[in-house]
């Protein structure tokens, strides 16, 4: 399947991934179709410098060629990487901060080895990470049942985004790790989407910015 890039040039691609296709290869011969490993069939030069869970949608830049690689991987390392989400979380969330100001959840986060690829929250070792939060729309309606939310992860640990919504008492919904089975069956897919990245260019050190529109 043909990729149509959101951006292209000599120095990185940037990619809408859909939800259900993995951005790097799994292990096992059923799980090498990835949104890599169809962008390489198209330019060879790609590569990996960040990803998205398979079950998130949006945004995913690659870097083509080494120098890029290099570069892209160390701002995103930096933290000067500018990423935001959607996500549709199960109950009604208000935001405390006047005009909609942002929250900020600093809950631990490790692997929970024993429960791959889950992660949770512990005090004793997690490692410090950070999500700031706001509500989507300005005036919600005051009686749905759910809460779209925008999202900016300030770390970006394993699944931060979900266990830091479920350790608050909102998962997100159909979040088959982290969801009950009801909130899972409220939508047919997680509802999180990498909705808005900016970066410096990685050849000429302009920032740039890109969108891609929520399916949910």
């Amino acid at each position: 399947m043909l990729l149509t890039p959101l951006y292209v040039d000599e120095h990185l691609l940037v990619l809408n991934k859909p939800a259900g296709l993995l951005a790097v290869p799994g292990r096992g011969e059923l799980k090498q179709d990835c949104l890599s490993a169809r962008a390489q069939a198209q330019w060879p030069d790609a590569l990996v410098v960040h990803r998205l869970d398979m079950a998130t949608s949006g945004l995913v830049v690659m870097a083509r060629g080494a120098p890029s690689q290099r570069l892209l991987s160390q701002a995103f390392a930096q933290r000067q990487v500018h990423k935001r989400y959607l996500a549709v979380v199960a109950g009604r969330l208000h935001n405390p901060l006047p005009d909609n100001g942002w929250n900020s959840i600093d809950l631990p986060l490790i692997v929970d080895w024993p429960n791959r690829p889950r992660s949770i929250v512990r005090h004793s070792d997690g490692k410090p990470s950070q999500t700031r939060w706001r509500l989507a729309e300005m005036a919600p309606t005051p009686d749905a049942a759910n809460t779209r939310l925008e999202l900016e992860p300030v770390t970006g640990r394993s699944h931060q985004l979900r266990v830091h919504l479920q350790a608050i008492g909102h998962p997100i919904l159909g979040d088959a790790l982290y969801a009950t089975p009801e909130q899972q069956a409220q939508a047919p897919r997680l509802l999180l989407h990498a909705a808005a990245l900016r970066l410096q260019h990685p050849a000429h050190g302009t920032w740039m910015e890109w969108d891609c529109p929520c399916p949910f």
